[in-house]
């Protein structure tokens, strides 16, 4: 049933700390409508090394899985590698059966090569003497057609492994993230109220959705295809120097080039991708606020300075995007240059070592194709940088998330009440957003079970503060608050706010019937329960008026209802959770004034034998409280019945003159 206080009520508009530094938005971010008035920079070094090794850490649960991929990987990478060398002797099949038609039937292999050398031919006698050629024969395609469907046999394993792989990778990514989301949520959870009253809510929804979609895909795309190159690099490499440890030499000569090229690239790259993701938060906050603030906009005519916002985010967005993509995306092309000068070179030395017979031509063909597939897994390796950049550039910010600081965490022998008579006591309590800016000092109060209390006072004046540390949304830095004797941080939060139902000045419904809204904070309520309580709040009486009555479904933004009936709802709601202790915080600030007769009718019957806190600027929906507080600058400067405080003519007789005077002269 609990909630989270309003920050929109009237009265708390001037109770909210000055932003801080946080792991989003830098010091003066704006909040609501009047956001794209501020000028936000959230720039911050990239810990490359740092966020990469806790990814890593991340994946640890699905070890068993990963060892079983490994296995696979290294199984698929090894007949893929050994594909070329049997093909190779295909080659040497074909060549030696062409050879051996050519040379004269009955004659040996020797005799045919000494001949050669006797005719001044040494070249092609030493090119010969490396062929296994039987003179007189042809092609033995027999031979051949084993060696192809061997290859075909060893490619179809590697792809049926490769499925496998990528199938057990998939797997492990989408756990991983699975977990991530799960922690992002609950973290979410723990957070105080401050951290929220410091981040625009788009930020935090970039946080949560679009970088842990990009870490996914970053995962998905580079863990099996990084863990394949690394091993086919491996595997090409022993293969290469098994051929020739000459021409493997000369390939290796191009990677510490290509290495040098691609971290060159890559640093340039890295600070354009942190830019990147920071300035789609902000974009994506200052979005959100101007969706939800879009009326406000309009109406104070300030579409224009709105859409300037929007168009200086999104051209740093478009800028920061395009240099990230632009000097990531110089890697593959600069490797694959390098890679064909390689290719070149083995070519040529390749050739020279066939025609002196130190290698066949079919380990030739094979070295110059294992020599494509090794510098292939090192272009593909480069060439991932930019999604590895921009991954880890995303999972910083939601690290960054993870890392922040959270609430006081609940006691570990927490004690439960079993039967709670609402008795509220405020001791001494003292509190301030800042250490050195005192909001709330020495305040002493006793409310009795059932009693109907009534917090007035200027904006700023500690109203829905006092109810906040109430609900331990914020802590106090002094005294302690009880509930029926015990002090409320010797219980779990979840069990306080199970005992208290607030009505807020901004009524909060989400997608679904009115049925399911008013039964939101009453699990498992039967039909009969929710209809009662919607006659005993006077939503029975329009909700029979819709077509689809207690079924009509309500949008997130319960457009489709007034703003009165939406209140009505939240009161019926509270209603029916049945709570002990009862907050209304502004309650019927923006409704005309039937509506309000109606709301304060059913806050009437709410209020009824529970120890209610009511915040209101309208005095004249007060008259009746038990007790009315009159609080200033954090303090209670007077405490009594209506009645008392008129006579007392202090600080409420004044408030109460200045709104009757008001009343008059709009009546006027």
């Amino acid at each position: 049933m609990s909630s989270p206080a309003s920050s929109g009520s009237g009265s708390g508009s001037g109770e909210r700390p000055v932003p801080g530094r946080g792991p989003g938005p830098a010091p003066g971010t704006a909040r609501g409508p009047a956001a794209f008035m501020a000028g936000r920079s959230t720039e911050k070094s990239l810990d490359f090394g740092g966020s990469s090794r806790r990814l890593l850490r991340m994946l640890r649960p699905e070890r068993p899985l990963i060892a079983v991929t490994l296995v696979l990987a290294v199984a698929s990478v090894t007949t893929t590698v050994l594909g070329p060398r049997i093909l190779g002797q295909a080659t040497d099949l074909i060549f030696a059966g062409v050879i051996g038609r050519q040379a004269p039937a009955g004659a040996t292999k020797a005799e045919v090569v000494a001949r050669l050398r006797n005719n001044g031919q040494g070249t092609l006698a030493d090119l010969l003497n490396s062929v296994n050629f039987v003179p007189g024969h042809g092609i033995d395609f027999g031979k051949v057609g084993m060696v192809l469907l061997t290859v075909l046999a060893l490619f179809l394993v590697a792809a049926v492994l490769g499925l496998l792989q990528g199938l057990l990778t998939t797997t492990i990514v989408q756990r991983s993230m699975y977990r991530l989301r799960e922690q992002a949520e609950t973290k979410l959870a723990r957070l105080p109220l401050g951290y929220f009253d410091r981040q625009p809510h788009g930020e935090m929804l970039s946080r949560v959705t679009n970088d842990i979609d990009n870490l996914a895909q970053t995962l998905q795309q580079t863990l099996s295809q990084i863990l394949t190159s690394l091993l086919t690099i491996v595997g090409v490499l022993t293969m290469m120097i098994v051929i020739s440890p000459l021409l493997a030499i000369i390939a290796l000569v191009t990677v510490p080039v290509s290495v040098l090229v691609a971290a060159r690239i890559g640093k340039k790259a890295q600070p354009q991708f942190v830019k990147q993701w920071a300035t789609t938060g902000r974009l994506n906050g200052h979005i959100e606020e101007m969706y939800t603030g879009h009326s406000l906009v309009k109406v104070f005519g300030r579409q224009k300075e709105s859409s300037e916002v929007f168009a200086k985010h999104n051209d740093t967005l478009y800028a920061s995007s395009f240099r990230a993509q632009f000097i990531s995306g110089m890697i593959q092309p600069a490797m694959m240059f390098i890679g064909n000068l390689n290719y070149v070179l083995v070519a040529v030395v390749g050739g020279l070592r066939v025609a002196s017979g130190s290698l066949s031509l079919g380990e030739v063909q094979a070295f110059v194709q294992y020599s494509r597939q090794f510098t292939q897994p090192i272009t593909q390796v480069a060439s991932m940088a930019n999604l590895l950049q921009s991954g880890v550039a995303s999972a910083e910010r939601v690290f960054a998330l993870l890392d922040a600081e959270e609430q006081e965490p609940d006691p570990v022998n927490p004690v439960r009440h079993e039967d709670v008579r609402g008795r509220v006591a405020f001791e001494h309590v003292s509190f301030r957003y800042k250490p050195d800016i005192p909001l709330i000092e020495d305040l002493s109060l006793a409310v009795e079970p059932g009693q109907t209390v009534a917090i007035v006072g200027p904006t700023g004046a500690g109203k829905t503060t006092l109810v906040n540390l109430l609900m331990r949304f914020y802590e106090v830095t002094g005294g302690r608050i009880t509930l029926d004797g015990v002090d409320v941080a010797e219980m779990t939060r979840e069990d306080l706010r199970a005992r208290t139902g607030m009505v807020l000045q901004d009524a909060w419904l989400f997608g679904g019937t009115i049925a399911e809204n008013i039964a939101y904070g009453a699990e498992g309520a039967s039909q009969e329960e929710i209809v009662a309580a919607a006659r005993a709040t006077y939503v029975d009486r329009f909700v029979r008026t819709l077509p689809d009555g207690y079924d009509t479904v309500i949008d997130e933004e319960g457009g489709n209802v007034s703003t009165g009936e939406k209140q009505l709802i939240t009161i019926a709601r509270a209603f029916l959770a049945k709570p002990a202790i009862l907050i209304l915080d502004e309650a019927t600030s923006s409704v005309d004034t039937r509506t309000e007769v109606l709301i304060q009718h059913a806050m009437n019957s709410l209020r009824e034998g529970r120890t209610s806190f009511v915040i209101a600027h309208r005095l004249s929906t007060i008259r009746d409280a038990d007790l009315i507080l009159v609080m200033e600058s954090g303090s209670i400067v007077e405490q009594g019945t209506h009645d008392e405080l008129l006579k007392a003519e202090g600080a409420y007789a004044r408030l109460y003159a200045a709104q009757f005077a008001q009343a008059v002269v709009e009546v006027d």
